[in-house]
C-alpha cells in the first residue's frame, strides 16, 4: 500500500491490526464477574481515507461494533459514527494524544465517554466508559482492554 494515509489521521496507524478485546466489570451484565472477549481490528479504509475499527463479528451471537473514524482538517477533534448489534447510531468526537485515547457524546438523552491508554510497547490498551443520565453524575458503565494480537 502506498503512503496514501490522511496526514490527520497519521497518529492513528500505531492502532492498525488485529486485537483482542475483553470487557469486564459491565453495569449492563447481570452478573458483574462476567467478562466478554471478542475480537477487534482497526483498518484502513480506501488506503487510509478513514480508519475502521470493528468489535465482535456479525452474526456470531456477540456483540459487535463497527466505527468509522475520520477527521476535518478544519476540527480539534476527530469524528466517529458509530452502529451496533443493537441498532445503536451514535455520533462521537475523540481525541489521541500522548497515548490518551479519549471518546465523548453529549446526546441529551445519553452522556457517555471512554477514556483510554495505550502502553509503550503500543500492544495493550487499557480503558474505561463511563456514563451519565441526569447531565451531572457520572457512573462507571465497563472496562475495556484491547491486546494486539501476535
Amino acid at each position: 500500500m502506498k503512503n496514501n494515509i490522511n496526514p490527520a489521521l497519521q497518529e492513528l496507524k500505531q492502532f492498525i491490526g488485529a486485537w483482542e478485546m475483553e470487557i469486564s466489570n459491565a453495569s449492563f451484565l447481570p452478573d458483574a464477574n462476567a467478562v466478554i472477549k471478542a475480537k477487534a481490528s482497526f483498518e484502513w479504509f480506501e488506503e487510509g481515507e478513514f480508519l475502521i475499527f470493528r468489535q465482535g463479528t456479525k452474526n456470531s451471537g456477540t456483540p459487535w461494533a463497527i466505527w468509522f473514524i475520520g477527521h476535518d482538517k478544519d476540527a480539534q477533534h476527530y469524528t466517529v459514527l458509530y452502529i451496533d448489534d443493537q441498532q445503536s447510531s451514535r455520533v462521537y468526537e475523540m481525541s489521541f494524544e500522548n497515548s490518551k485515547w479519549k471518546m465523548w457524546r453529549n446526546a441529551p438523552e445519553f452522556i457517555q465517554r471512554f477514556t483510554g491508554e495505550i502502553n509503550q510497547d503500543k500492544n495493550i490498551i487499557s480503558g474505561y466508559w463511563e456514563k451519565c443520565v441526569d447531565g451531572r453524575n457520572w457512573e462507571h458503565d465497563f472496562n475495556l482492554t484491547y491486546k494486539k494480537a501476535k
